[in-house]
């Protein structure tokens, strides 16, 4: 980072002083996520504001060897006491919290000492794939969606303080629910609004307690900060409430689980290249090769998105959590379940949607390995294979192996062996961050050793 901009930085930060104070800002939260898919954070001042932007804050490289639990792990290139980076606010993504009063949000970028972006800064590493697809000519529009479930926080006295009783005793996605969680959800979409996030859609959701809230698209790195926004939005208002939020990929270990679905569309001078083609549903040349990546590379990309031991106790078959490597025209049964939208509204709204993958996951870490699958699918011409009309589980092991459909990876440790060998994803990571990802899944892996599905879904209930 040369003088120039950091003074340009400086500048920036500066000028929003006037307009943080009126709205009696007093200080401003720099959130980051580490390997393990959890939050940190550092906050400022709002009057040191300026001197963030400028020369960044402190913060230990350590966080990227840190477990769900807090322990560390001493890896090959992260886990050490040793050296600093700076955290830089990107004011491009500054917001005033609705939720939190008093204080503003903005994302942040993490550099060495020197100025140069850290080697794993995955912010950093998604915003240069996207720069690189820019480069030829492409761009990604994405969406995460947000799944959680409500717990009551005032438990009797005596009771384990992490059971989770829900909060909503209505059905699924039943109008009962929704009058139950009226109040709270007026207050949380009101809160969104205000901060400038764009809600499609807001639904009670099938799990004891759960809900959802699906966002407008945005370029994927906007995509990652607001999924990032939302979930802590989520979480303020929820204790205003008196109520908990888990985003966990399981929240009790005989319930249904939290996803974290991804939305992508490919587009080329201003058109949707997953509508307007002439293969299958419409798709063209490009939308497809670009599917057939994310296809190919899913076994590997399971190690960032789906990310915890609690994540494959979701990721069972007939449970609309996409357990085969297929992909199918509105098949919810399948790991990419492709979209067209209504007709009429196809070139805006067709995409392909990621449902294998949860919340546990760094959005950032997840969104730069889907491009980076996709890209690779760009440059070796893929195709897809048939696609799938049913659900997957409904055929026999020989009726799978016929139809060329493959389950995915059953456990933590075999998603990280299948992430391993896969030269795409380990190459556009890098080696450093592609062996502190394997080295912490390994490190949580050893943490639920021989741990009950009830033991590790309560370890990790109210960390996500």
């Amino acid at each position: 980072m040369e003088l120039q901009e950091r003074d340009e930085r400086r500048a920036a930060a500066e000028a929003v002083l006037d307009r943080l104070t009126s709205a009696g800002v007093v200080g401003v939260v720099l959130p980051w996520v580490d390997t393990s898919g959890i939050t940190r954070m550092k906050s400022v001042p709002l009057a040191t504001l300026p001197s963030a932007a400028q020369w960044g804050v402190g913060m230990s490289p350590v966080f990227d060897g840190f477990l769900v639990d807090d322990s560390i792990v001493a890896g090959t290139y992260a886990g050490s006491a040793m050296g600093d980076l700076r955290l830089h606010p990107d004011l491009s993504g500054l917001t005033v919290l609705a939720g939190q009063p008093g204080w503003a949000w903005a994302p942040v970028d993490r550099y060495a000492q020197d100025g140069t972006p850290h080697v794993q800064c995955s912010r950093s590493l998604l915003r240069r794939l996207v720069g690189e697809l820019a480069d030829e000519g492409l761009t990604v529009r994405a969406a995460f969606e947000i799944e959680w479930v409500l717990g009551e926080a005032d438990l009797p006295e005596g009771a384990d303080p992490d059971a989770f009783v829900p909060a909503l005793s209505g059905p699924a996605y039943s109008m009962t629910r929704h009058i139950e969680v009226s109040d709270y959800a007026r207050d949380l979409l009101a809160a969104l609004a205000d901060q400038g996030i764009a809600v499609a859609q807001f639904h009670p959701e099938y799990a004891a307690g759960q809900l959802e809230v699906s966002v407008g698209t945005g370029d994927p790195v906007a995509a990652a900060d607001t999924a990032l926004l939302v979930r802590s939005t989520i979480r303020a208002v929820s204790m205003a409430h008196g109520l908990r939020a888990s985003f966990s990929p399981k929240v009790t270990a005989d319930g249904v689980g939290n996803g974290g679905h991804v939305h992508l569309s490919l587009w080329r001078d201003d058109q949707n290249l997953m509508s307007g083609g002439s293969g299958t549903f419409g798709l063209t040349g490009d939308g497809e090769a670009f599917i057939a990546g994310l296809l190919r590379h899913l076994p590997g990309l399971l190690a960032v998105g789906a990310p915890s031991v609690a994540s494959y106790l979701r990721l069972v078959p007939s449970h609309w959590a996409g357990a085969f490597a297929a992909w199918g025209l509105e098949n919810r049964e399948t790991a990419l379940r492709f979209v067209t939208g209504p007709s009429g509204h196809r070139q805006a709204a067709a995409n392909v949607e990621i449902k294998s993958v949860d919340a546990a996951a760094n959005p950032y870490l997840l969104m730069a390995g889907l491009l980076a699958a996709g890209r690779a699918g760009l440059r070796a011409g893929a195709t897809l294979p048939d696609p799938v009309g049913i659900d997957p589980a409904s055929l026999t092991d020989e009726g799978r192996r016929e139809a060329g459909i493959a389950a995915l990876p059953a456990s933590l440790e075999e998603a990280v062996r299948a992430f391993e060998a896969d030269e795409v994803l380990t190459s556009a990571y890098g080696t450093e961050l592609a062996t502190t990802i394997a080295e912490v899944r390994r490190g949580e892996i050893a943490l639920f050793d021989g741990m009950s599905p009830e033991g590790i879904t309560k370890a990790v209930r109210w960390r996500h």
